[in-house]
C-alpha cells in the first residue's frame, strides 16, 4: 500500500471478479471499480468493501485521475 500505484479494476469480463478477490486477499486497498457494480455486490457487500479496503467506485475520468495523481 505504500507504492506509488492505482488500481483502477472494469467489470468487462468474469474474471475480473477473481482478480478483485486476489487483491484484496494481499490487503490492497484503495481500489477503483467500475463502471457498474457487479451482480454480487449488494448494498451490505459494498459496504463492507469499502469500510475494510477503502474500495472506491468510479466516477469521471477527470476527478479520478485527480485523485489517483493528489492533483
Amino acid at each position: 500500500n505504500e507504492l506509488p500505484l492505482s488500481i483502477v479494476l472494469s467489470w468487462m469480463e468474469q474474471k475480473a471478479t477473481a482478480i478483485l478477490w486476489s487483491l484484496l486477499a494481499l490487503n490492497i486497498k484503495g481500489i477503483y471499480i467500475g463502471p457498474i457494480l457487479p451482480g454480487w455486490a449488494n448494498e451490505d457487500i459494498l459496504k463492507f468493501l469499502v469500510e475494510n479496503y477503502n474500495l472506491k467506485l468510479i466516477s469521471s475520468p477527470e476527478k479520478d485521475m485527480k485523485e489517483m495523481l493528489k492533483i
